[in-house]
């Protein structure tokens, strides 16, 4: 499914936990010192036979893994299995004496450098989106702080259900990371989407987590917006837009990930915003204005992603303007110019920073309306993209954009936001090598 294949490269956004400070309990999470503890959660799927395999690889790259299986998973592998190959008690209730002798799900929590499920159903991917902790696997998932991985295994039907998508797009939000389920025969006998991904690209997958590529961002400090603004008529009535926030918290995970000091300045967005920094929740263009350009003096980088209204009502009633016979006459001013304000920054002209992006949402002629708000506006990249394209713009999880930079335009073929996000972002680092090599801001 697209919406999974949208989250795939998600990469960890909350914690910071390097393999070589993992903290390990004198109990079932003892582990060798420079040598990182990952949680694998096995659930009650057919796949649950490759989650040996799993393990067996993640061992061979130097982890220690403690198994958590739920009562429906011991149906499918038996724990002695994981016992046999990981040289630790299996976790398979909350409820075992001794388990709550050191309230084991808090010290594994603390302990893990990350929480691998695989498979992971339906049903377990429910309770992860609504918090629920009826087991110590969903115990476990609302204690930690470490990166969580998923990797999805279901019916394909069940996979493309609304419920089951919509709890995808809360954990995305959130942060966790999906490795895409994979295509083939599938043990109800369809074919389909919906099979667990190969063990060898689980463990990939798991390694791209715990050892993040290196990035000039880290460090750096990186500011994004996203979603729509409201301009208030009245009490009850507001201009607005479509904009669900996707693309811009897609782009602050991915600045986070990269090792960015992030602050998302969010409208009132659709989505969940992934973990970050520092959030700022404005309402209207001139709370985004205010909040914009508070922060943008100690950034390295301003991404503009939100869909900031360019006019808002001249005077909003403080009641509720009541309905009458005949046309209504709206009034409506101009909003200030974030990104023109922010093109005219002292430190713009000195030194070229903080990097400047912008976005430009268009219907038709994209690119070539993009060239003209990159010169006319003095920023460094505008990413255009046409709204009036099916799966591309506001309120779907792909996008289609073309990257105007001072070395030329980049069009990207359709694809995830969190793809998009990667591309962006990669555009972004040579400016910030090139312009930034005082040390980082506080």
């Amino acid at each position: 499914m697209t919406e999974i294949a949208a989250t795939a490269n998600r990469q960890p956004s909350t914690v910071n936990r390097q393999p070589s400070t993992v903290n390990c309990q004198p109990s079932t999470v003892n582990c060798q010192l420079g040598r990182s503890l990952i949680a694998l959660g096995v659930t009650g799927g057919i796949g649950a036979y490759k989650a040996v395999e799993v393990c067996r690889g993640l061992q061979t790259r130097g982890h220690e893994v403690v198994a958590v299986m739920t009562r429906s998973a011991a149906r499918f592998v038996g724990p002695v299995t994981f016992e046999a190959i990981t040289r630790r008690p299996v976790i398979t209730s909350q409820w075992k004496p001794g388990m709550n002798a050191d309230i084991e799900h808090v010290a594994i929590a603390d302990a893990i450098a990350l929480l691998l499920v695989a498979p992971c159903t339906a049903n377990v991917i429910g309770k992860f989106a609504n918090g629920i902790a009826d087991d110590f696997l969903s115990s476990l998932y609302l204690a930690t702080k470490a990166p969580v991985l998923l990797a999805p295994a279901m019916n394909s039907n069940m996979l493309a259900h609304d419920a089951v998508q919509r709890n995808l797009q809360t954990l995305a939000a959130r942060g966790v990371r999906f490795v895409d389920p994979g295509e083939g025969y599938l043990a109800c006998g369809w074919i389909g989407k919906g099979r667990l991904a190969e063990p060898a690209a689980i463990v990939a997958a798991a390694e791209l987590v715990l050892a993040p590529p290196d990035s000039v961002l880290r460090g750096r400090r990186v500011l994004v917006t996203a979603g729509p603004t409201y301009e208030d008529i009245d009490p009850v009535r507001y201009v607005g837009n479509r904009s669900s926030g996707r693309m811009g918290c897609a782009l602050a995970a991915e600045a986070r990930r990269r090792g960015a000091h992030v602050i998302l300045i969010a409208g009132p967005t659709r989505v969940e915003p992934p973990a970050v920094d520092g959030l700022v929740r404005v309402r209207s263009a001139a709370e985004m204005h205010a909040a914009v350009m508070a922060e943008a003096p100690r950034a390295d980088v301003v991404i503009m992603a939100a869909a900031v209204a360019d006019y808002t009502p001249a005077e909003p009633s403080p009641r509720k303007i009541a309905k009458s016979e005949g046309p209504a006459t709206l009034t409506l001013q101009r909003t200030r110019d974030i990104l023109a304000d922010l093109g005219r920054l002292p430190s713009r002209a000195a030194s070229g920073v903080p990097i400047l992006v912008g976005f430009a949402a268009e219907t038709g002629d994209a690119a070539a309306k993009a060239r003209e708000k990159r010169a006319r506006k003095q920023v460094d990249l505008v990413v255009a993209n046409d709204v009036s394209r099916a799966g591309a713009g506001f309120e779907v999880e792909t996008n289609e954009v073309t990257i105007v930079g001072p070395d030329g335009d980049r069009t990207l073929p359709p694809q995830s936001k969190g793809q998009v996000a990667a591309a962006i972002l990669d555009r972004i680092e040579p400016l910030v090598r090139e312009r930034t090599a005082a040390p980082v801001r506080a």
